[in-house]
């Protein structure tokens, strides 16, 4: 008869499931033992950086990825990683080893005590299978639940010893529908709202781009000739930024975006919640006599939204069913909505991050992506990276530092898998660098093309933005002195270098893109403050 294992791996190639990312313990290593040729181990050296790897292969490759975590000591390491791949909603399939069944009554070294519970609520569904046999069924429904909409990460506890159980042979794979359709009569009733208003204007989010809708998305807004805004803390490019009806990105708090707004009469919001806020200044949700409809394919988004008509349906399927409804109204005319890129300083010693931005951008090749993890400095960094490209641009969706430099790396597997081999440049904070360091080891190890520019003003610059907007002066910790991130990059086997002048970054970024595999190019930076409104 075959094993547990036999059943579960037989599936996993189904499924095409073959990549696993991990750390390996003591726990896991009955589930990897003999492990198969025709499967990928990518390791990372702790599980924060597990998980965030993990995510950006799965999102570069649209598809699940096995994630394997220690028992509950793993999973807790991993457990903000894990809420941002949630918010963010990649479909990861989690697993951490369990103690042997017969001893879980005693607790144990290892035992992950609350195993189902400990992961929630940043999991869809979360199991131990009762039984050994249950094993492969619940893959499956750990494949089905990440994958059907919203998608987002599951959890497995796996007790060590149930691999070797043999079992009658069963073959548990089926398929699943992963989109769903908008409702027809709520579809009639906002494209009717749509034709009718006055000067409709569109709030596009991540859900377009994770629904491949970039050019029905562009459609709509050339039909409707509306202005088009990317959501607050928009963790995907969703419209193509370089484009005529592109307004930039909407401010995160509840007064200044509606004050954004005004003039609108139909506030259209497409996958993306209404809206990701923050910090808190009051105001009006909507500007003077505007409504709201939204469009996303997560029932408890559109459940907590504060005010608008909602319809649950994937946002590709909502535009393309939409178009043909719509009236096509005649061109605005007239310059761009957005004012063009700003002209840096860039005499300016160190240099200031726009001019850093500027210099990097002017090396960049035609395709390439962008991934960012740099709080304070992200105005400066979208005026100058205009994204023009569909999947071109990645952050995390949970404002949790910690995620994007391991995601950087996934995302780079990811192009080498998929044979597209774009590289990835990482923008990264000094302090953000230092949250999941460890996975520059599996960008080095891997030979993954990515390319980390660490902006260093050796202080936390968003939570003194933050201090100014809140008034709390005088706030301990906020300034980094000490950090040699050139000495900690070289000591993981990163090609490393300090760049301190536009010349220098140019030079090394050049080499970077050369060289493949993975470099660190260290820039200070002048210390400036934006504002947060």
């Amino acid at each position: 008869m075959p094993t547990v294992k036999d059943v579960t791996f037989a599936l996993l190639r189904k499924l095409g499931l073959t990549t696993i990312v991990g750390n390996p313990g003591s726990t896991e290593e009955t589930f990897l033992k003999n492990f198969p040729a025709d499967f990928r181990y990518v390791m990372a050296l702790q599980e924060a950086s597990v998980v965030g790897v993990a995510d950006g292969l799965s999102q570069g490759l649209r598809k699940p990825v096995i994630v394997n975590v220690h028992t509950g000591a793993g999973l807790g390491n991993a457990m903000g990683t894990i809420l941002t791949a949630y918010q963010n909603k990649t479909p990861l399939i989690l697993t951490a080893g369990q103690q042997t069944r017969e001893m879980l009554l005693l607790e144990p070294l290892l035992t992950n005590i609350e195993a189902v519970n400990m992961p929630r609520p940043w999991v869809k569904w979360s199991y131990e299978p009762a039984r050994a046999e249950d094993v492969p069924g619940a893959f499956m429904r750990a494949y089905a639940t990440a994958m059907q909409q919203p998608s987002g990460p599951v959890f497995l506890s796996l007790p060590l010893d149930d691999w070797d159980k043999e079992m009658p042979e069963t073959d548990p794979y089926r398929t699943i529908a992963t989109r769903q359709g908008p409702d027809p009569v709520r579809l009639a009733e906002f494209t009717a709202r749509l034709d009718a208003s006055r000067n409709p204007v569109l709030v596009y989010g991540a859900d377009i781009a994770r629904a491949g809708a970039w050019d029905a998305g562009i459609a709509l807004a050339e039909q409707l000739q509306a202005p088009v805004w990317a959501a607050p803390f928009c963790e995907r490019t969703p419209f193509p930024e370089d484009h005529p009806l592109f307004a930039g990105a909407l401010p995160a708090a509840i007064g200044p975006l509606s004050e954004k707004l005004a003039g609108h009469d139909l506030l259209t919001v497409v996958g993306a919640p209404v809206f990701r806020y923050y910090p808190y200044v009051p105001g009006r949700y909507l500007p003077d006599g505007a409504a709201l409809i939204q469009v996303s394919d997560d029932p408890g988004m559109t459940a907590k939204a504060p005010v608008g008509d909602s319809l649950v349906a994937d946002a590709g399927l909502f535009l393309t069913a939409a178009l043909p409804l719509l009236t096509r109204r005649p061109p605005r005319g007239g310059a761009p909505l957005r004012p063009p890129v700003t002209v840096p300083d860039m005499a300016a010693s160190p240099l200031t991050p726009a001019a850093l931005f500027a210099t990097l951008r002017a090396c960049c090749p035609e395709d390439f992506i962008l991934a960012e993890e740099s709080p304070s400095n992200v105005p400066q960094m979208q005026d100058h990276f205009r994204i023009d490209k569909p999947d071109a641009f990645y952050t995390f969706a949970s404002g949790g530092l910690g995620w994007t430099m391991p995601a950087a790396v996934g995302l780079a597997l990811a192009e080498k898998e998929s044979g597209r081999n774009r590289p990835v440049l990482c923008l990264m904070g000094d302090g953000s660098f230092q949250y999941s360091v460890q996975s520059l080891y599996t960008a080095v190890q891997e030979k993954a093309h990515v390319i980390y520019v660490v902006l260093q003003n050796e202080e936390y610059g968003i939570l003194k933005e933050f201090a100014v907007l809140e008034e709390t002066p005088h706030v301990p910790g906020l300034d980094l002195p000490g950090l040699d991130i050139v000495s900690l990059a070289k000591g993981y086997g990163a090609r490393t270098t300090l760049a301190k002048t536009a010349a220098d970054v140019t030079a090394a970024f050049k080499n970077a893109l050369a060289a493949q595999g993975a470099s660190v190019i260290v820039v200070p930076i002048t210390r400036q403050l934006n504002s947060l409104l």
